[in-house]
């Protein structure tokens, strides 16, 4: 009897330590984060960074994604994509990651990676509109106007009175040589910007 009571005396202490444990691991974390907003704030990111690191755990979604972002702002983009990368590896529904890991791929000229996470976001999401308008925006610049017009419209279709999803169909409907849908999607955004230099310019160019 005595040693039952002694052995339920330990679980029980065992437990209060680990609860004291985690305790500290949270404020330490806290802490930790809070320093390195401050010095992001300052604009030192790798400081930012390294105060990080030195509560680094590889299994942690939050620390991996927040230096990410760290190394890609430091100019980074090796040790970005890394961490971007683990994070996502973490989650793998996580469209917060790939915009993430996007960032330093597209900073790299890896277009081709990045259309493929587009992709997949739009897989998961077929109406994220930040991920439509973005990767119309690559296609519009690689002159693929088809696969752009397609991107554009569904940005339009979900926000009909949207300044940005409007401006670029109308680039996009022009150089398609869709004059008489260009005049009305630059006339629809000088509704929202009547003095928009960009929409005035198209409607010039078709006179």
């Amino acid at each position: 009897m005595e040693f039952l009571k002694f052995k339920i005396a330990i679980i029980l202490l065992s437990t209060a330590i680990i609860t004291v444990d985690a305790q500290v691991n949270q404020q330490v974390l806290e802490t930790t984060f809070s320093k390195s907003y401050e010095l992001e704030r300052k604009g030192d990111f790798k400081a930012a960074a390294d105060e990080l690191k030195k509560v680094y755990n590889e299994a942690s979604y939050e620390i991996n994604l927040r230096l990410g972002w760290l190394n890609y702002n430091a100019g980074l983009f090796d040790e970005a994509i890394i961490f971007y990368t683990t994070a996502h590896k973490l989650k793998p529904y996580s469209e917060e990651a790939r915009f993430g890991l996007i960032l330093p791929l597209s900073a790299l000229g890896k277009w081709n990676e990045v259309i493929t996470l587009y992709n997949k976001i739009l897989e998961i999401n077929p109406n994220n509109t930040v991920a439509l308008y973005r990767l119309g925006l690559v296609y519009y610049g690689r002159k693929d106007y088809n696969k752009a017009h397609t991107l554009f419209k569904k940005v339009v279709d979900l926000y009909p009175f949207g300044y940005d999803g409007l401006l670029m169909l109308g680039w996009t409907s022009y150089f398609q040589g869709n004059y008489n849908e260009a005049k009305l999607l630059f006339n629809k955004v000088k509704l929202i910007s009547p003095a928009d230099a960009s929409a005035t310019e198209g409607l010039q160019l078709m006179k």
